[in-house]
């Protein structure tokens, strides 16, 4: 039933959205388009992986930039600091933070279901590989760039959990007895990475000898996407704004932007509560306020 489900679903999009011709274009149009690099797991022939794997890094051009087990994170990826706003902004060690701008040059990084459908080189199931090849091969590219393209990713990774969970169902190790392995000493660091829905998570631990937690570092979802969020809305805006007018349907639009990343800054501040209040300030040549437009 979920992998008919699934297989119903990606029927209707392509009914609706990709045999619309207005549909397309505003998902391939340059308001919503950013090239990065792209980050997620993968298994040992670079399928995607949602469980388990090594993490691997593909640059603009889908060129593999890095692929490396979770404990070498750190080699890879550092945080950039802004002073207004709780959240931190991931990126490539290497390339170093240039600021928000994309490009080669510029260590931003996108995960979530495009980011893991660019990195991987195939799905691990029949229909989900049928689905994947058609995405590419519809928009001409790998990776894809456009960022309403994350929504159409999503659908393919729904075909693909339906169709594992069938094997899974079928695998005789759901029943094995030996469900846990007993400590057998004290750990002292702790560090694993699993794909979220919104993307992946890399979680690091340390302890004392008593295994009291001494520090902890996460690294979510939304925090690897935040500084490509920042340049989808300010690209949006740009771009949708025209003779200083805006309404309502603008602030639909650049919602439009943030939304196919599925934010949760709740979980990239590590902060308990969680509100969507929205805000756009107009201002004209001058670098005068001229509207303020807000949804609370």
């Amino acid at each position: 039933k979920s992998l008919d489900f699934a297989l119903f679903t990606y029927k209707i999009f392509k009914d609706i959205v990709l045999s619309n011709e207005e549909y397309l274009d505003l998902i391939l149009s340059d308001a919503y388009t950013h090239r990065t690099y792209y980050m997620g797991l993968v298994d040992d022939k670079n399928r995607t992986n949602f469980y388990d794997g090594k993490i691997r890094i593909v640059d603009p051009k889908g060129n593999e930039y890095a692929k490396f087990d979770v404990h070498e994170y750190e080699k890879y990826i550092a945080e950039h600091v802004e002073p207004w706003t709780f959240v931190k902004f991931p990126y490539l060690k290497k390339v170093g933070w240039k600021g928000f701008v994309d490009g080669e040059d510029s260590g931003i990084l996108c995960v979530a279901p495009l980011a893991r459908l660019n990195v991987a080189d195939s799905m691990a199931t029949p229909k989900a590989q049928e689905a994947f090849e058609e995405m590419f091969e519809t928009i001409g590219s790998k990776p894809v760039h456009h960022t309403l393209a994350m929504h159409w990713a999503r659908i393919i990774e729904m075909i693909y959990a339906a169709e594992r969970m069938k094997e899974l169902a079928n695998d005789p190790e759901l029943t094995d007895p030996n469900v846990r392995v007993t400590p057998t000493e004290t750990p002292s660091v702790g560090i694993s990475a699993v794909e979220a829905p919104r993307g992946l998570l890399i979680h690091h631990y340390e302890t004392d000898e008593n295994g009291i937690i001494k520090k902890a570092n996460l690294l979510v979802a939304t925090q690897h996407n935040a500084a490509r969020i920042a340049l989808s809305v300010d690209k949006a805006a740009r771009n949708l704004i025209r003779g200083g007018k805006v309404d309502d349907g603008l602030l639909n639009m650049v919602e439009m932007a943030f939304r196919a990343y599925d934010p949760c800054h709740a979980c990239a501040t590590h902060s308990i509560p969680g509100s969507m209040p929205l805000a756009i300030y107009l201002y004209n040549l001058k670098g005068e306020l001229i509207e303020i437009i807000k949804r609370e």
